[in-house]
């Protein structure tokens, strides 16, 4: 197979050459010197364009400004419902002691962003639809299905996220599947939006994440934490007297953080500005302001989970059910059934967690903690959408209207949640999302091929610390998949899980060879 996707050439400016794949089809950059349309659609009916700045600074805010969007799109997926459970679990678990855990996730996930947005603005393709190109028929329908995998799972949370926090805020009366419902029909409404513009989009998200940062924020003055243990537990790399359940939430904690669909969604989102890819100034400059908005973006999306952390780790931390119960029924807050009447460390997550911070803090902490995982679940919800529509657009280069690519997605991805919202307890998902975690740590070892057809030469450096980084973040969640699969107790479960292994590496083998050999 012939692989030349970003060659030395293209990220200097130069003309690129169409190369044919394995398959013989045209391996094209649509946005070249020629100006040609997107093979695929990025959703969105116009590009913004990119001032003019005849200054020899080497800031502009106007610039900034312009350039400013994707990558909060993308920020949001690291404050999706799944993020915010893996956050309260890691402070009532752990306390502050592995913020340093979380902070280290979200670096490597700020470097795997910026190679997926080098790859969009230099190529003018995003990963799906350099996949489609560069992979045999087969191989790439089995890669669409992973992804699409842990789009379904992420997905699943992100809803059920939505429907607790309906269910919370109409004090039980919106029963989980209702919420499911809810969520869809407005998830539909709000990705139109962006037939009013794509600034009126990316700004309606900016209203989400603001809500989240006030809500969050809310809660975060109200415990008022210790901030001298937040401090040391953030940049103080120990774990002191942890045992077996801090280390598996510290695995937790990476698997939650860094999605795979959210590397094929950012590489789509940075295709909106207008960039002459035959310009070097131009590659260079989209690629820098790219990276500081994503730095932003995912700083913002830090401080908004460490606030969830440090809330947990003040407030329920240490204590036992009989504590919780007690103060629970002394402040008059119903679901005294959620606390057994024993000395067992409580255990919480998105819905407990909320009635708890209500019985220890008053129900408006219990309301403001439901609109904010509302607006986590309701903005991921939607970005989640997107990616399964690049991912299928790009993997199967489909033609259709969009209306029915965005029913054929979320048609995808609903079903299985609307089964387990009917037929599954609200307070008894926890083992769901462990689960679903572990389906989405499966993907990892795809996102190899992000740094194979990453640009080569010039960019070395970013190429082998991409690899190095996604092998770890492998190794981490591959253990996460072992603590799982152990915990099932079933043999036949080992056996069926070691096939699956061997079947997958094997698979995943392949991948990269197709790109050395």
């Amino acid at each position: 197979m012939s692989v030349s996707l970003i060659s030395g050439d293209m990220a200097q400016g130069k003309a690129v050459e169409t190369t044919q794949t394995q398959r013989g089809a045209p391996s094209v950059f649509p946005e070249g010197q020629n100006g040609g349309t997107d093979v695929s659609s990025t959703y969105f009916h116009h590009k913004v364009p990119i001032p003019d700045d005849d200054s020899q600074m080497w800031f502009s805010f106007r610039k900034l400004w312009a350039f400013t969007g994707p990558g909060f799109l993308m920020s949001i997926a690291y404050l999706d419902p799944g993020n915010i459970e893996s956050d309260l679990q890691s402070g009532a678990k752990a306390g502050f002691k592995l913020l340093w855990v979380l902070l280290g996730a979200t670096i490597i996930g700020l470097l795997l962003q910026r190679l997926a947005a080098r790859l969009g603005v230099v190529t003018g393709m995003h990963l799906a639809e350099v996949c489609n190109r560069q992979y045999p028929t087969v191989p790439r329908i089995v890669l669409w299905l992973m992804v699409e995998l842990a789009i379904i799972g992420s997905d699943m949370q992100e809803v059920i996220g939505c429907a607790i926090a309906f269910n919370l805020l109409s004090s039980g009366r919106i029963p989980l599947w209702g919420g499911v419902l809810i969520t869809i029909i407005d998830t539909f409404v709000f990705l139109f939006l962006d037939k009013y513009g794509l600034r009126k989009l990316e700004a309606f998200f900016g209203v989400l994440i603001t809500i989240m940062a006030i809500t969050f924020g809310y809660e975060y003055v109200t415990v008022r934490p210790d901030q001298g243990e937040l401090l040391k537990g953030m940049f103080m790399p120990y774990c002191e007297g942890c045992g077996p359940v801090q280390l598996e939430q510290a695995v937790g904690i990476v698997g939650a953080v860094i999605m795979p669909h959210n590397i094929y969604l950012h590489s789509a989102l940075v295709k909106s500005r207008q960039i002459d890819r035959s310009s070097k100034k131009e590659l260079k400059e989209a690629n820098k302001y790219f990276f500081i908005e994503s730095t932003i973006a995912l700083f913002l999306s830090f401080l908004i989970n460490v606030f969830v952390v440090a809330v947990f780790a003040e407030a329920v931390y240490g204590r036992t059910n009989i504590e919780v119960h007690d103060i629970c029924n002394a402040t008059g807050i119903l679901h005294l059934d959620l606390f057994p009447l024993n000395n067992e460390t409580l255990q919480v997550d998105i819905y407990k967690g909320g009635v708890v911070l209500g019985c220890i803090f008053g129900p408006a902490a219990l309301y403001i903690w439901a609109v904010g995982i509302l607006a986590a679940g309701q903005s991921s919800t939607m970005t989640g959408t997107y990616s399964g529509q690049f991912v299928m657009e790009g993997f199967l280069n489909l033609r259709w209207s969009r209306f029915s690519r965005v029913l054929l997605t979320r048609s995808i991805a609903i079903t299985p949640t609307l089964l387990v919202a009917i037929f599954q307890d609200v307070t008894h998902l926890t083992g769901m999302n462990d689960f679903l975690n572990v389906l989405q740590s499966m993907q990892f070892f795809f996102l190899m091929q992000l740094t194979s057809v990453t640009i080569h030469s010039p960019f070395r450096f970013w190429k082998i610390g991409g690899g190095v980084v996604i092998l770890l973040v492998c190794c981490i969640n591959m253990y996460f998949v072992v603590i799982y699969v152990t915990s099932l107790n079933s043999v036949w479960l080992y056996v069926l899980a070691a096939c699956l292994c061997i079947a997958y590496l094997g698979f995943v083998g392949y991948l990269v060879s197709i790109f050395y050999i």
